[in-house]
């Protein structure tokens, strides 16, 4: 997507979350929502930082209400492990994954599309680290 779309998105997004703020509140899960898709977009846009405050952001309201374990939430450890694998924080990149693997195989279970993509982005982790064995698995 080029540059102006992004630009374009992100007032939207930023619109969209003013609007579910005033509202919803602050914590209302889809007031969070947006939020996890604001720090998406920031990620597409190389905001890496902001992108890390939106999605831990999102992280904290989703534990709040729907707890550690919901699929929601899950998406959203998924989405910080990719973000600190860009930043090159790939032990903390390595605890997403692997959280969030493992609720996912819990609440969707092992071959559900949303698991495997996650098994695939610790796979490909592992594999950029030289881990083969571990990717192998």
């Amino acid at each position: 997507m080029d540059q102006g779309k992004l630009d374009d998105a992100e007032k939207m997004y930023q619109r969209a979350l003013q609007g579910y703020e005033k509202a919803w509140g602050l914590d209302h899960t889809s007031t969070l929502t947006t939020v996890n898709n604001l720090g998406s977009l920031y990620t597409d846009q190389g905001k890496l930082d902001d992108a890390e405050k939106m999605y831990q952001r999102a992280l904290q309201g989703k534990e709040k209400a729907w707890g550690p374990n919901h699929t929601s939430t899950l998406d959203t450890v998924n989405n910080l492990g990719l973000l600190y694998n860009s930043q090159g924080k790939l032990d903390d990149a390595e605890k997403m994954y692997q959280r969030a693997m493992q609720g996912k195989e819990k609440a969707l279970g092992l071959d559900h599309t949303s698991t495997l993509t996650t098994v695939n982005n610790l796979g490909t982790l592992y594999a950029d680290q030289g881990k083969l064995g571990e990717a192998e698995k």
